[in-house]
């Protein structure tokens, strides 16, 4: 029994039911006694099996939180015996082992969490459960949410904030290529799928800050992701309410060429029309991803990846009412819509990866890539609003409906924004390996082409007249006087601009492992370098150079098995990338700096037995400090960017998970973060960034009735506390320093395992038979809390105030799934 009775039917009663057995992944090379690497070793373990491709590469999949014994045998060669093998729910363990003439009999292997990355401060995570966790836009992303310092309060954006940072300060590598999101999008609900196919994901590598010198020049994360290397032919259907996907893998005979395509296709309907604006909408989201891996040699290994998205986003809304206020001065918005929104955003990546190894000790890798987008947001929006007060009798029979309506406005909005991108990246990147020391090096080459034309407009008409820009200088006393000027927008942008940059990346690290007295260690010392250039139509290009060192340090005290010191100190400088170089007008400004960032980072990781089952508690004290700081504010999902460096900013925290399985084969984890961030604008004093969070609690639970352990559960949990909630046009954020509501979020998933790899219940033809089989039910926001994103903010046309509005997020939603693999 994993659980008491009494404490099972609680969880029950609560809705919290199910989760499933977690794995752990044992990977490497298997080479002969020449360290040639061996094709076609067969290698078995207690419940599952595999085989070695053409360069000796293997991964097996096997049972976490119990010995396991696992063979290697080739024909010719003697068999090797790894015995008493426990490793820990999603560790990733890397053995080598070299096929010689005797038997080798390895016994009592247990490691920590992570292995090597447990060293560097990387989190790793299981790709089996970011494919399990629901959540209104599951994936990768919606994990990363559940880490402390990571967060956004949106549940349709795959975007994320770390430690106080901005959407554009988070590096994203898919197979060590750097990938782009959309630069359009605005609202979370035109975003769609997230460029990272879960379904084709291998190993989820992610630092939240303090990373090494290899990763990038980004200020605040970076997430790596790897997608797998095919080792049989599998087909994987998923179908929900909102979607579908297929994923194919296939391997040749030779096993020398192997290849994963993914299709998936989403629609956001079923959330957009829980929310309380009232419209008619067609979000439709498509995307296609390959990955080919050939192998020509034992040496040289080719990839390829491809992969094409379609966005088309079709809004026509028609009302809204929400209340707001107090309980005391209840007032609601109601507004009327006519017109449409129509944004279609097209994107292409092909990127090409030879991989070369030398010999036993020197990898080198060449990789190309080609990432091209196409977006046009085309709207016309015509917006009637009233502001009225509520019925608060509880006697009346309009109990809640608005009445004595205050305020009449008029709104449109106007949008003509086409965006074209072609980003080209040359990268070489080696390692040479001897005993305890890893050296590794980089050279990179990037050019970005953007065209860029920019024509919105916002109007706002109120009692009959236009209300122009407050400084546009010009004194307009309608309608007691007659105003013969241009009607002008209260707030529009108008820009065509042509933007080439170019730039020049270097890294070259040092990693040691040794002793210190008793003490085992491990340091790496990196430096990276950018010289960065851009130019353009109708302005003087700028160059840059940039150097930034970094360091890490970890220790394990002699006696200490369980327990990990780190320490991590660096420099991070962030080239602007076009965003960072338009301001709110459109215009670009080439004297925008990088924005640069010291980071220190002091983190513990202890690993202990608890109930007789393994379990990590991590820690990180972080402190930032940020210079040449470019403002920003956020929009929904939009960033836009004041283009000059005129802030000073700092952020600190602290972030604590303990990770473990709570119930015997199954990971569940808690985590609490806390957070500061404030800028100083122009030395007019600190006042809180946009992102600055401070109070985080997630838990991600998998559970399962222990008498019915195919029925699983998988749930996630988010508080955060209140992000400020923006100011109005044009007005001074020194002054609108108001939060929005805490965020409040609870999703489930219930699912059962009719079908796996322990229990094929359904024959057929082999390549085709039936391996897994499973189907439940989501119920996202499952209290139906009422999240806010942003605010809209109302003039009372009588007494002229302000009102901030909150723009709710998604009401409770009920999804089916089905999913089958082959």
């Amino acid at each position: 029994m994993c659980l008491k009775k009494p404490v099972l039917n609680l969880l029950l009663f609560f809705g919290i039911l199910t989760s499933y057995g977690q794995h752990a992944i044992i990977t490497g090379v298997v080479v002969d006694e020449n360290n040639r690497p061996l094709p076609n070793v067969n290698i078995s373990s207690n419940t599952s099996g595999t085989t070695t491709n053409g360069q000796g590469l293997y991964l097996l999949q096997v049972v976490a939180d119990t010995e396991n014994t696992i063979t290697f045998s080739h024909i010719g060669y003697q068999n090797i015996l790894l015995e008493n093998l426990l490793l820990n729910t999603n560790e990733t363990f890397e053995f080598n082992p070299v096929m010689k003439v005797n038997v080798t009999q390895i016994a009592g292997v247990e490691v920590s969490p992570t292995g090597q990355k447990k060293l560097e401060g990387i989190e790793t995570l299981s790709p089996e459960m970011v494919r399990n966790i629901p959540g209104a836009n599951a994936g990768v992303e919606n994990v990363l949410k559940l880490l402390p310092g990571v967060s956004f309060n949106n549940e349709l954006s795959t975007q994320y904030t770390v430690r106080g940072g901005s959407f554009e300060e988070n590096l994203v590598y898919v197979n060590e290529i750097e990938v782009y999101r959309p630069f359009l999008v605005r609202s979370a609900q035109q975003e769609g799928l997230s460029f990272i196919n879960s379904a084709m994901v291998s190993d989820i590598d992610f630092s939240a800050g303090g990373f090494q010198a290899k990763y990038g020049d980004k200020l605040s994360s970076v997430l790596d992701v790897s997608y797998k290397i095919p080792t049989s032919f599998s087909l994987q259907a998923d179908a929900s309410l909102l979607g579908g996907a297929l994923t194919l893998e296939t391997l040749t005979n030779d096993k020398n060429l192997g290849n994963i395509t993914g299709v998936r296709y989403r629609t956001n309907a079923l959330f957009i029309n829980s929310q309380q604006t009232q419209t008619n909408v067609r979000p439709n989201f498509f995307d296609a991803q390959t990955y080919f891996t050939y192998g020509i040699s034992s040496k040289l290994e080719l990839n390829f990846l491809g992969t094409f998205s379609i966005n088309d986003y079709e809004n026509r809304p028609r009302t809204r009412q929400t209340n707001f206020g107090t309980i005391n001065e209840p007032r609601a918005l109601l507004v009327a819509y006519q017109g449409k929104e129509n944004n279609r955003f097209s994107t292409a990546l092909g990127a090409f990866k030879a991989d070369f190894k030398l010999n036993e000790k020197v990898n080198l890798k060449l990789i190309t890539s080609v990432y091209h987008t196409v977006e046009e947001e085309f709207s016309d929006v015509i917006t009637e609003y009233e502001l009225a007060e509520v019925d608060n009798d509880l006697g009346s029979q309009d109990l809640g409906s608005p009445i004595n309506p205050r305020g009449l406005g008029r709104q449109i909005n106007r949008a003509r924004n086409q965006f074209d991108a072609l980003i080209f990246n040359m990268y070489h990147r080696g390692k040479l390996k001897k005993e305890n020391t890893l050296v590794q090096w980089g050279l990179k080459y990037t050019h970005e082409d953007i065209r860029d034309q920019l024509r919105e407009a916002e109007f706002i008409d109120s009692a009959g007249y236009f209300i122009r820009p407050p400084q546009s200088g010009i004194v307009n006393n309608q309608p007691e006087e007659p105003f013969t000027g241009d009607i002008l927008p209260f707030e529009g942008a108008q820009a065509i601009n042509f933007v080439k940059t170019n730039r020049v990346s270097a890294f070259l690290q040092y990693g040691q492992h040794g002793k210190w007295g008793e003490h085992d260690i491990y340091y790496n010392l990196g430096l990276r370098g950018q010289l960065w250039t851009v130019n353009g139509v109708g302005f003087d290009s700028n160059t840059q150079f940039l150097v930034s060192p970094r360091v890490q340090f970890a220790i394990k005290p002699n006696g200490a098995q369980d327990l990990l010191f780190r320490l991590a100190i660096g420099n991070y400088q962030q080239p602007p990338f076009y965003r960072e170089l338009r301001d709110l007008n459109g215009t670009v400004n080439p004297d925008v700096e990088a924005q640069k960032s010291w980071h220190f980072v002091l983190g513990n990781e202890y690993s202990f037995t608890l109930w007789g089952r393994p379990f990590s508690l991590q820690s990180e004290l972080y402190y930032k400090t940020l210079s040449d700081v470019n403002p920003f504010i956020i929009e929904d999902v939009r960033l836009r960017y004041a283009a000059v460096n005129n802030a000073v900013a700092y952020a600190y925290g602290l972030d604590v998970r303990l990770n473990g399985t709570f119930v015997p084969g199954a990971e569940s984890w808690v985590s609490v973060g806390y957070l500061k961030t404030e800028e100083n604008i122009n030395g007019r004093g600190y006042i809180s960034r946009p992102t600055d969070q401070r109070l985080k609690f997630a838990l991600l639970f998998q559970d399962y009735v222990p008498t019915v352990p195919d029925l699983k559960l998988y749930m996630n949990l988010v508080y955060q506390t209140g992000v400020p909630g923006g100011s109005p046009n044009y007005a001074d954020p020194y002054e609108f320093q108001g939060r929005l509501r805490d965020y409040k979020r609870v999703d489930l998933g219930i699912s059962y395992i009719f079908a796996d790899e322990s229990k094929q219940r359904f024959d057929g033809d082999k390549a085709m038979k039936l391996k897994a089989l499973s189907a439940g039910f989501e119920i996202f926001n499952l209290f139906n809390n009422q999240n806010s994103i942003t605010n809209t903010w109302v003039r009372d046309a009588d007494t002229q105030r302000q009102f901030a509005v909150p723009n709710f997020l998604t009401a409770r939603i009920l999804n089916l799934k089905i999913s089958a693999r082959f």
